[in-house]
């Protein structure tokens, strides 16, 4: 990829400056490309250097930049060195780019981008990622799609980078809300209508009892009987808790198919029950039980020891609490896993519970607890059906595919297909990702069908017509497994503009892997869409001499190559035709 590039630069830095190649190597960034002409590839801050010490400050950072610039050669790799703003900018021989990248993409396949010296030194770990994490007994709402889809798409670039990993669902299965559905199934719950619709039955059951507990006591009561007995092993409560808990991932696993995507542990609140309750012993031998005026027991977090801000751990009738589990499971999870990192995938309303699960552990000697993250997300807005205001995960996949079919009914484009509602769910899934996927994280959104939809822009139906279209084109003008190509006949504006951009996917991965956004992949992937579709345009296969159509051929297979190794990083399953 850009490894003989960037450490061609490296070197010629490191002869000036007296820095080994290896250090300067993560200096040097391949340039972006704009939409207007791009004639230089690599640049080399001035700042970072500084910044890094390997250049002492003294005169001002653009004649620095000159006086560095003018003790560069030009050789067989640099064919151009100048100066910018407050960096040194360098062109690359172009023969040598369409050579090395073209045949990198096809050497690497799905390691192009990975195998990197920017990930020379990256440590491979044990990783758990906890992410969707539903309520049992509760259909799938739609807020836990950015828990699923973000914690898949962790998992997923993780696993890639070379990580041990362990997808974890962490199922909302034990606490108060089941002795409430527990007491309502009692009331007026139906075994019948349960086998006929499992969690639409017991989602009405829940709202149900919890009108019904907003104004009486006696069901505010029966709740928490019901929750002892659960605490206590009351075999009744137990079984009936236990059917509803099988019912509920048996149908959860229904939309993670669709979703595409799997987890290799199921885990719940409920198998901490009782290390939960042996955790708080611990808490109180050492003296960190402290008790409020309730009588809540809660763990002191205040500077000064005087209960301002505190944790609770057990509630005055002695129960647990999802803090007691939420300590137990984490403590239990090394205990099994010796885990080196450690990510919970969660709202960002509950940044406050995972600051204080981790202040907590650090209190309790658990050093490892600096080896836990939480990634939060904000919510999203507007996401209706065309049925009202309760969304579901499932009613929204049935509407994306929905919309989707419609859609592509109506486009002059569509090609005959075999399973056309399968292709609309995979087209579907990939649009509610890279609307997901586009912005921050931490940010809320608002959904709206219509954008998200779009065949243009950028959009997930985007980058999944892109693809259809680089496959129709191999299909039309394939030339079989022909990896020999004449680099000169990749000269073209286009074909450069092309050839910069896949010089600069190795940082990108890179960049996320710093941060776990992943609106860098989605930007990089839409812009590398934006720029074959130009290549498309103008670069014509049929009609050209043999040996360009050959090197054009290979450049865009090539492309659809990245393209689908990017989208499958997200989570996307790329489709052939649409």
């Amino acid at each position: 990829m850009a490894c003989l590039f960037r450490r061609s630069i490296a070197a010629q830095l490191s002869r000036v400056l007296g820095i080994s190649t290896e250090k300067l190597i993560p200096v040097v960034s391949a340039v972006p490309v704009s939409k207007k002409q791009q004639t230089l590839d690599f640049q080399v801050s001035v700042n970072s250097l500084l910044t890094n010490g390997y250049l002492k400050l003294g005169s001002n950072v653009q004649s620095q930049a000159k006086d560095l610039s003018e003790k560069l050669i030009c050789d067989h790799v640099i064919t151009e060195i100048a100066v910018g703003q407050r960096s040194i900018n360098f062109k690359v021989n172009r023969s040598l780019l369409a050579e090395i990248v073209v045949q990198e993409v096809f050497k690497k396949g799905s390691k192009f981008g990975i195998v990197s010296e920017l990930f020379s030194g990256y440590p491979c770990k044990r990783v758990i990622v906890e992410f969707s994490s539903p309520n049992i007994a509760k259909k799938f709402h739609a807020g836990h799609l950015r828990s699923t889809i973000i914690g898949n798409f962790i998992a997923n670039l993780k696993q890639a980078l070379g990580n041990h990993v362990i997808r974890m669902n962490y199922l909302g299965d034990w606490g108060l809300q089941f002795g409430l559905l527990g007491a309502g199934f009692q009331l007026f719950g139906s075994e019948e209508k349960l086998n006929a619709n499992p969690l639409q039955h017991l989602f009405e059951v829940y709202v149900e009892v919890n009108k019904l507990a907003e104004d009486r006591e006696d069901i505010q009561k029966a709740a928490q009987e019901f929750f002892k007995k659960l605490e206590h092993g009351e075999k009744q409560s137990v079984a009936l808790w236990e059917h509803f808990r099988t019912i509920s991932i048996e149908e959860y696993e229904k939309i993670y198919q669709r979703l595409g995507v799997h987890f290799d542990e199921y885990s719940g609140e409920s198998l901490y029950q009782v290390k939960a309750q042996e955790l708080l012993q611990l808490i109180d031998q050492r003296g960190l039980l402290k008790k409020t005026k309730q009588g809540v027991g809660v763990v002191d977090l205040s500077p000064t020891g005087d209960l301002s801000v505190y944790a609770k751990v057990v509630r005055s009738d002695g129960t647990s609490l999802y803090m007691t589990r939420d300590i137990a499971a984490a403590a239990h999870r090394m205990e099994k896993y010796n885990f080196d990192k450690m990510i919970y995938v969660t709202a960002k309303e509950q940044c406050t519970h995972f600051e204080q699960l981790f202040e907590v552990l650090k209190i309790l000697g658990f050093n490892w607890s600096e080896r836990c993250q939480h990634v939060s997300f904000g919510i999203v807005k507007g996401m209706k059906t065309r049925k009202g205001d309760v969304v579901f995960l499932e009613d929204v996949l049935n509407e994306a595919r929905s919309r989707m079919l419609q859609n592509m009914a109506a486009s002059k484009t569509t090609k005959e297909l075999e399973d056309p509602a399968s292709t609309a769910e995979k087209v579907g899934v990939a649009a509610l990702i890279v609307q997901d996927f586009k912005g921050p994280l931490l940010s809320d959104y608002e959904f709206d069908w219509d954008r998200v939809l779009q065949s243009q822009g950028d959009t997930g139906v985007y980058l999944q017509y892109t693809h259809a279209r680089l496959h129709s084109l191999q299909r039309q003008c394939g030339r079989g497994e022909e990896r020999q190509f004449n680099p000169d006949c990749l000269q073209d504006p286009q074909a450069i503009a092309l050839l910069q951009h896949l010089l600069r996917y190795d940082e990108v991965l890179h960049q996320v892997s710093e941060d776990l956004q992943p609106r860098h992949l989605v930007n990089y992937l839409i812009m590398l869409s934006r720029l074959a579709s130009i290549a498309h345009r103008t670069l014509h296969i049929k009609g050209s001499l043999p040996e360009v159509a050959t090197a054009r051929l290979l450049l865009f297979k090539g492309i659809s190559a990245v393209l689908a190794n990017g989208m499958k990083l997200l989570g996307i399953t790329p489709v052939e035709k649409m």
